[in-house]
């Protein structure tokens, strides 16, 4: 009966109404610069374009596409992206097992624990990092946009609360079968936590696409730099030389477009991404928030 009342169906008319709203309000820049990407010069430079393009062209995509500063670009970004997921989720995993032992089990887990949290909360600044990356060699080379992020603190509480929500009864019959710590965190562990690993797997996927200053800090060639970096560098401090295309054709289209096409372009794996991981991303989102 509480349902069917005018009252609840009142609140879910107004609720589904201000979902609409947001989700438009999400939608509609994405679609507002795809359209300028596929708009003529002049209207694109006239700021004419709204939701529809005007004098439809794919000039800005095959401009892009030919750009070898852009593909290289995208090609270190998606590299960078699936081998920096793949080993930091590895060692997320790996230290939440550990810290999701007893003392018993574990008898430095709470010094580990505290030390992960006090170096969460109290960092050392910009000129400090910057002069460990240079002593261990890292400056100007691909793996500097990916060791430095292996461990993140936040990623791995999570995680480590998520573990210890596990019944301990599973390890208890695992150990009386015979079964190493190893195992049981390959054949139990992992198994269970499907809905933690995907949803942390998006949150560091997306972090290290979006990522775009330690390329600017620390690579020095415009060759190496992750896609980010390179429409950092293009949108925002609006350096057109590092677009890589040819200045005479440069004037025949509208920056803006050639601006939006690439923006496109670079939304484009996220968004392929996430419905993906859309399924185990409400449930895991939740999981291992509760427990200390």
């Amino acid at each position: 009966m509480y349902y069917k009342s005018p009252s609840y169906r009142t609140f879910s008319y107004f609720n589904i109404a201000f979902l609409i709203l947001i989700s438009l309000l999400c939608v509609m820049p994405m679609v507002h610069i795809f359209a300028v990407s596929l708009s003529g010069k002049s209207a694109a430079d006239s700021n004419l374009v709204t939701f529809l393009p005007i004098d439809f062209t794919l000039d800005s995509y095959a401009q892009t596409f030919k750009n070898d500063n852009f593909l290289s670009a995208t090609a270190v970004s998606v590299l960078r992206s699936l081998i920096g997921t793949a080993m930091g989720m590895i060692v997320t995993m790996l230290a939440a097992f550990s810290l999701s032992r007893t003392h018993l089990e574990f008898k430095a887990r709470t010094f580990y624990v505290w030390f992960f949290l006090i170096i969460m909360i109290f960092d050392a600044g910009l000129v400090p990092h910057y002069m460990l990356i240079q002593k261990v060699g890292l400056v100007n080379s691909f793996w500097v946009l990916i060791v430095p992020h292996l461990v993140n603190v936040w990623n791995m509480i999570l995680m480590m609360n998520f573990f210890r929500a596990i019944p301990k009864d599973l390890d208890e019959a695992a150990i009386v079968d015979g079964a190493s710590s190893f195992k049981i965190f390959a054949s139990i562990y992992l198994p269970v936590s499907l809905p933690a690993i995907a949803t942390l797997s998006l949150f560091t996927l997306v972090g290290h696409w979006n990522s775009w200053f330690d390329g600017m800090l620390y690579l020095r060639t415009a060759d190496q730099w992750p896609l980010a970096t390179l429409l950092q560098t293009i949108v925002v401090v609006q350096d057109f030389s590092k677009t890589g295309i040819n200045p005479e054709q440069l004037e025949m289209l509208s920056n803006r477009s050639v601006k939006a096409a690439q923006i496109f372009i670079a939304m484009l794996p996220i968004l392929a991404v996430y419905p993906l991981l859309q399924r185990y991303f409400v449930k895991g989102i939740v999981l291992g928030a509760v427990k200390e």
